[in-house]
């Protein structure tokens, strides 16, 4: 059965940004309080690390723990023994607390490369990763999925993600190729998958072999029309909204679901409305998030 979470990034726990964050106390409380049924982790420290901790939190507000995000340069040789270490020690405390059907979620830092940061949503082949940075990038990523599936016994997907080396339809499609289908799946992100220039329902469909996680997230296609004819960055794109609420944007979510239910998906639907510190209403956005997926259904 599909359960339905939310994460803290859509409270505006952003890492590499500027900006006053909500706790972790009010943030597991809202995502609770908005009616659903778990968590992704968030960033290393932003909630608590001890194992008993964590469950006692999470348990009080009747919430799960099934993913978290881990942020690792892959186009840098020298950052995968680093970046294997990071993502077994994140593993671990998943497994501790919400069991081996949780997920490392890998990706890189977005906006931290100025060429991918300052074209999101508007990416050439001329802006992408040389074939031999390629060759490092996939190399790493396969390390670090092995390494957390043979010390912790947890699986790995990889997060195609605007403002990063891996964002468009083409990029996905190709890391995918690159890597091993026995460790490494795709966590596929709608809103992502819109924005990077893609079809979410064709991609879902084209890569529903590989796909183990799932994100919903929408895409604003008047901000994204902004971002193209001034050449906006990808932080400013955030800022100003271009993943809105669920059904407010173009992501066809009914098609999306009528997707996964083919693939006879029964993992995680986590929302997610990636704002920055100190945006809007995250706790009423969710809600009106969770109150569209219930009028699916869901």
């Amino acid at each position: 059965m599909i359960q339905i979470a939310n994460a803290p990034c859509s409270w505006g726990v952003i890492e590499n940004i500027e900006g006053e964050r909500a706790g972790y106390v009010k943030v597991v409380n809202e995502i609770a309080e908005a009616g659903y049924a778990g968590t992704e982790l968030g960033d290393w420290g932003f909630m608590p690390t001890d194992p008993k901790k964590l469950s006692q939190e999470l348990a009080a507000r009747k919430l799960k723990l099934m993913a978290s995000w881990v942020s690792i340069h892959y186009a840098d040789r020298v950052a995968h023994e680093a970046g294997e270490k990071q993502a077994v020690m994140i593993a671990r405390l998943l497994a501790d607390v919400g069991g081996l059907n949780c997920f490392i979620v890998l990706g890189d830092d977005h906006s931290v490369m100025p060429t991918r940061g300052n074209n999101a949503g508007r990416i050439k082949p001329e802006h992408g990763l040389s074939e031999e940075d390629w060759k490092i990038y996939a190399e790493g990523v396969d390390r670090i999925a092995r390494a957390v599936k043979e010390k912790t016994g947890l699986r790995c997907v990889y997060h195609h993600h605007c403002g990063t080396w891996i964002e468009t339809p083409e990029e996905t499609e190709k890391l995918l190729a690159l890597t091993d289908p026995a460790y490494v799946g795709l966590c596929f992100d709608t809103g992502h998958y819109r924005f990077g220039g893609g079809d979410p329902v064709e991609g879902l469909k084209k890569h529903a072999a590989r796909v183990w996680h799932v994100h919903f997230k929408d895409h604003d296609p008047k901000i994204h029309a902004k971002v193209m004819a001034e050449n906006w960055n990808y932080v400013k794109a955030i800022g100003s909204g271009i993943y809105c609420e669920l059904g407010k944007g173009d992501v066809d979510f009914p098609a999306v679901l009528k997707v996964l239910n083919e693939m006879k998906y029964d993992g995680w639907i986590v929302v997610e409305q990636d704002v920055l510190p100190g945006m809007g209403a995250p706790k009423e956005s969710a809600k009106r998030s969770r109150e569209y997926l219930r009028g699916l259904r869901y």
